[in-house]
């Protein structure tokens, strides 16, 4: 696999910032974001219909230095070893509420020993290359990104355990979730969410892990950065994009 320059910046306490995909699945998506500046992307499987050959097509059009990472819709191995096998450098994972969770996340994306994820050589995730194969295994192991999603009460609660696991990189709380979670759907002012927030990235960094979330504008991710999350995504592309178009209609029919 190639450097991850995300992970790179992460684990050395830097700040990496980049943003989701959900409806453009088109060969220029991850282009388009590069070009904007974003460092990385995630390409979402869970709330999507694409099929992994969808994704797959997707992956086959990034170029470095920008990282393609996946949201797997669950943890299970066949999700996460096949999305690291078609060419993503990391996978975000969702709903993880234990240790034991964050194990076999790291178990799936990791070759032997570190793990168990099935051999394959020659593919997608080695551009097809080949060549060395314990290099080729000790590079995946080193650069892969994996990303455990934050977003329960339970999560929370749990949050020392799943930061301690080795081979999980970044905590990353999905905050809709986890307000839906806590009995106060999208009530993103409520003190108990707030102490979650901070909890999740003060555990992150006791451990150097690195915290994450999904910003909706810059206001709320300088915020955020200044709590100490360090791996940002501005929104997706479905609102940006819809936001962008009704900013400029409504400037053109003189109601904005």
């Amino acid at each position: 696999m190639r450097a991850n320059p995300v992970k790179r910046a992460l684990g050395d306490g830097g700040v990496a910032v980049g943003t989701f995909v959900f409806e453009f699945a088109t060969t220029g998506i991850a282009r388009l974001a590069a070009g904007a500046g974003a460092e990385f992307v995630v390409f979402d499987l869970e709330h999507t219909g694409w099929s992994l050959e969808t994704l797959r097509t997707i992956l086959a059009s990034v170029v470095p230095p920008l990282v393609p990472v996946v949201r797997v819709p669950a943890t299970e191995y066949h999700f996460i070893a096949r999305a690291l096998d078609v060419g993503a450098m990391g996978v975000m994972v969702p709903m993880v509420e234990s240790a034991e969770q964050a194990q076999r996340i790291v178990a799936a994306a990791k070759y032997p020993p570190a793990g168990r994820r099935g051999a394959a050589f020659g593919v997608a995730h080695d551009d097809y290359r080949g060549g060395d194969i314990l290099a080729t295994m000790a590079s995946a192991n080193a650069e892969g990104l994996l990303i455990a999603q934050i977003e329960t009460a339970a999560g929370v609660r749990e949050a020392e355990a799943i930061a301690a696991v080795g081979g999980i990189d970044v905590l990353w709380v999905g905050h809709f979730d986890l307000t839906n979670s806590m009995g106060i759907p999208g009530r993103f002012d409520h003190p108990e969410f707030r102490r979650a927030v901070r909890d999740v990235a003060a555990t992150a960094r006791r451990h150097g892990k690195a915290a994450g979330f999904m910003c909706a504008d810059v206001a709320g991710g300088r915020a955020l950065l200044e709590q100490g999350y360090r791996a940002l995504a501005y929104g997706g592309d479905l609102w940006l994009y819809q936001q962008a178009l009704r900013e400029g209609v409504a400037g053109l029919k003189g109601t904005g």
